[in-house]
C-alpha cells in the first residue's frame, strides 16, 4: 500500500527557475552546482519531467504535497533577495499553471488534506533564508498574501535576521525578532532549520506559536551541527511543533563520506525520535534538489520502496503519520 506524502522541504523551485534568472543575480550567487560547464539547462526548467530529484513524473500516482522553497543565497542583500524570490516564484507558478491537471497550489493550509485525500498533487510555497523580511512587516505581509505558508530566517552564514552554523555565536537580530512577530501576526509558520544553537534558544524565548524544523535530523544519531539536539527536539515536541527528516548523507551518519547511508540510517533517526515520544512530531523533509542524496532515496520515484521499509520497521499507523498526517495536521492547526 502507498501512502500520501507531504514533504516539508525541497530546493527544486530554484533549480527549475535558474536558467531564467537574471545573469547578474546568478553571478552574485556564484552557484557552480546549477551552472556546470557545458551543461544544457533546458531539461531542468520543467516541473512535469526533468533531471531533478522532484518532478510530477517522479511523484507518479502517489498523492503528493510538496513544500517548494525559494532558497535565498547568503550573498544577497535583502533587496536582491526580494527580487530573486519573485523570479523563482514566478517560474514555479508558471509551471504549476502549465500542469493544472496534475498539481495545484495550496494557498491556505486547509486546502492540503482534501487535495491529497482526493489523489491530487499539491504545491506549497515556502522560503528558506527569508532575508528580505528585514525590509519590514509589509514584506512579510506581502509574502503571506502571495501564498507562502512557511519561512526560515537564515541559511548557514550570519544574516540580517539570524545566523546558521557557520556563525555559531550570533543570535537573532532585532530585525529578526521583528520578523518573527510579523510572521506570527500573519500566521506564517516559522522554520528553524539552519539556525545555530544560539538563534534556536532566541526563538524559544521570542516565539509564542509552535515552530518547525523542516529538514533537520538528530544530533544524537549524527553529530553534524545542522542537526537538532535532543533538548531542541523536546522543545519543538512540547510546543506542538514538527520535525522533518532530511535525506542529506552528512546529516544521516558521521562517516557518510566513507559509508553510503541506507534506509537503516534514515530509520535510526526516526527510531530515536520515537523513543523520545515523537510519534506525532516526525515528518518528512527530504531536501530534494538541495543536496546529494543516498541511492535508496535519490529520487521521488523511490518513495514507494522507502514507505515499504517504514511499514516493516514502524507499522502502518506510524508510516501514515510520518509520511503526511503529522505535517498536514500541524499546518491545519497553525497555518494560514
Amino acid at each position: 500500500m502507498e501512502y500520501p506524502v507531504f514533504d516539508l522541504h525541497c530546493d527544486t523551485a530554484d533549480r527549475l527557475a535558474w536558467p531564467r534568472i537574471d545573469a547578474e543575480i546568478r553571478r552574485i550567487a556564484g552557484n557552480e552546482l546549477y551552472d556546470p560547464d557545458g551543461c544544457d539547462p533546458t531539461p531542468y526548467t520543467e516541473l512535469a519531467s526533468n533531471g531533478c530529484h522532484i518532478s510530477l513524473d517522479a511523484m507518479g500516482a502517489i498523492p503528493w504535497g510538496q513544500c517548494f522553497a525559494c532558497f535565498v543565497y547568503d550573498e544577497f542583500t535583502p533587496e536582491l533577495s526580494q527580487r530573486f524570490f519573485d523570479e523563482v516564484m514566478d517560474h514555479l507558478e508558471h509551471e504549476v499553471a502549465a500542469n493544472e491537471d496534475r498539481i495545484s497550489f495550496a494557498v491556505h493550509a486547509s486546502q492540503i488534506r482534501p487535495a491529497l485525500e482526493h489523489g491530487k498533487h499539491v504545491a506549497v510555497r515556502t522560503v528558506e533564508n527569508a532575508r528580505f523580511f528585514a525590509l519590514g512587516h509589509d514584506a512579510v505581509a506581502q509574502t503571506a498574501e502571495r501564498g507562502v505558508l512557511m519561512a526560515s530566517l537564515s541559511w548557514n552564514a550570519r544574516g540580517p535576521l539570524a545566523s546558521g552554523c557557520d556563525a555559531p555565536e550570533s543570535g537573532i537580530t532585532p530585525a529578526g525578532a521583528d520578523a518573527i512577530r510579523a510572521m506570527e501576526d500573519e500566521r506564517m509558520i516559522l522554520d528553524v532549520s539552519h539556525l545555530n544553537d544560539v538563534c534556536f534558544a532566541d526563538v524559544v524565548r521570542l516565539a509564542t506559536r509552535p515552530f518547525v524544523a523542516s529538514h533537520s535530523n538528530s544530533r544524537a544519531v549524527c553529530g553534524h551541527p545542522r542537526n537538532l539536539t535532543d533538548a531542541q527536539f523536546v522543545e519543538i515536541r512540547d510546543r506542538g511543533g514538527l520535525v522533518g527528516l532530511n535525506y542529506c548523507p552528512d546529516f544521516l551518519r558521521d562517516d557518510a563520506q566513507a559509508v553510503p547511508p541506507t534506509e537503516d540510517d534514515l530509520c535510526r533517526h526516526i527510531e530515536h525520535w520515537l523513543d523520545m515520544d515523537g510519534e506525532d512530531v516526525v515528518a518528512l523533509g527530504s531536501d530534494f534538489d538541495g543536496t546529494d542524496l543516498p541511492a535508496c532515496i535519490s529520487s521521488a520515484a523511490k518513495m514507494p520502496q522507502l514507505q515499504d521499509v517504514f511499514v516493516r520497521r514502524f507499522g502502518a499507523d506510524i508510516t501514515r503519520k510520518l509520511c503526511y498526517d503529522n505535517a498536514v495536521t500541524f499546518f491545519e492547526r497553525w497555518g494560514r
